[in-house]
């Protein structure tokens, strides 16, 4: 049962799945007037500050990800917090917090892997389109409307469950934290967790998104012997440069000058980028691939290279992290002048104009786009 009466709050609806591009044409979401009941035990209600547009939010709307429908989109956000479900008492209102997409029950065999494995209960309530404790707090004119990965952030306010936040001081901006709850997480920690780079190995990340982006970022934070891009945006390949990687090369001039590496990230999500990615593969070394293909996608592999080269793939799921005990350790990289977020967002954008800004993504033109909210009072709802 919710503790306080609902909220009208303002917020970004997908309507249907697949719609034809460009959506600034076929306009599948909508922003409307959404019924938002309170938090229940264990919940929090949070006023939304920044959230900013990902591949897995694009990834809905494009069908190639199917979740219920009607679902108020959005899962990389940060805001303040303004109320308090019975039970909640190691946070405060008023404090800026992180919502990440893959809660933890931390009572499941997943939760007990250090972040290797998903949590089996978070997975299966972002599937349902409700919270981890199985609620579900959005209407529209009387209907349903799903959660998002329990976040649902492209709105002013979103209730969400305690496993769902991590606190952050208040001196990382609204936008920044955005980000480190899903682009930062993903990349950062397929290097930090899954990889495990180290100072005296070299590093290949294919794919240069907001995701790929962030494990450059991370690699260079880290100081590796060597560092390379691979992407076939030449802009991208060039501002890279600009930041001090080794090297960048397109997919094609990587294989053809037989570019290798020790640990080689693949954010992408296209079975040739991950092609790509097996083939910078260096003798002994480490692919870890975060990008999320297609269902039914496929790759063709060599496997006798696998054997004969004693490499290894690791698949890692939103960077093999733990959010509550990784988040830390990216704002410190961050304050320590290490891990500059502000490389990642390539503008910001209002509510209203989410459809373009998935046009924008889709192009590969930019990383993260951040809608920004203004401070509101609850009580004017």
């Amino acid at each position: 049962m919710s503790t306080t009466t609902a909220l009208r709050i303002r917020g970004a609806v997908l309507n249907e799945l697949g719609a034809e591009a460009p959506y600034a044409e076929s306009r599948p979401i909508s922003i409307d007037e959404v019924e938002l009941t309170g938090p229940a035990a264990g919940e929090v209600l949070v006023r939304i500050e920044a959230a900013s547009i990902c591949h897995s939010d694009l990834s809905v709307v494009n069908g190639s990800r199917p979740r219920p429908v009607p679902m108020l989109l959005g899962h990389e956000a940060a805001g303040i917090v303004e109320e308090l479900g019975e039970g909640v008492d190691d946070l405060e209102v008023g404090q800026r917090v992180i919502l990440t997409f893959l809660p933890r029950c931390g009572e499941c065999r997943e939760c007990r892997t250090d972040g290797k494995l998903p949590c089996s209960a978070g997975s299966a309530t972002n599937e349902a389109g409700t919270l981890l404790g199985g609620t579900e707090h959005l209407t529209r004119a009387g209907e349903r409307v799903k959660h998002h990965l329990g976040a649902s952030g492209f709105a002013d306010h979103a209730v969400v469950d305690r496993r769902s936040i991590v606190p952050v001081d208040s001196d990382v901006p609204a936008e920044l934290a955005a980000v480190l709850g899903c682009a930062v997480l993903t990349g950062g920690g397929a290097v930090l967790n899954a990889a495990k780079l180290s100072a005296d190995e070299t590093i290949a990340v294919v794919g240069l998104g907001g995701v790929g982006m962030a494990a450059l970022l991370t690699a260079l934070a880290i100081e590796p012997r060597k560092i390379f891009a691979v992407d076939s945006n030449p802009d991208k390949l060039e501002l890279v440069r600009s930041w001090g990687v080794t090297a960048a090369y397109t997919p094609q001039e990587a294989v053809e000058q037989g570019v290798t590496a020790d640990v080689v990230i693949e954010a992408v999500g296209h079975p040739r980028a991950f092609e790509t990615a097996f083939n910078l593969i260096g003798f002994g070394g480490t692919l870890v691939t975060v990008g999320l293909p297609a269902p039914g996608a496929k790759s063709e592999i060599e496997p006798l290279k696998l054997t004969s080269r004693a490499e290894t793939i690791i698949g890692s799921y939103l960077g093999s992290a733990v959010p509550s005990r990784d988040i830390p350790k990216f704002v410190q990289l961050w304050r320590d002048g290490k891990l500059p977020l502000e490389r990642l967002i390539s503008s910001t954008i209002d509510l209203d104009h989410i459809n373009e800004g998935m046009d924008a993504l889709s192009s590969g033109s930019v990383l993260r786009q951040v809608i920004t909210f203004p401070a509101a009072d609850p009580a004017a709802n």
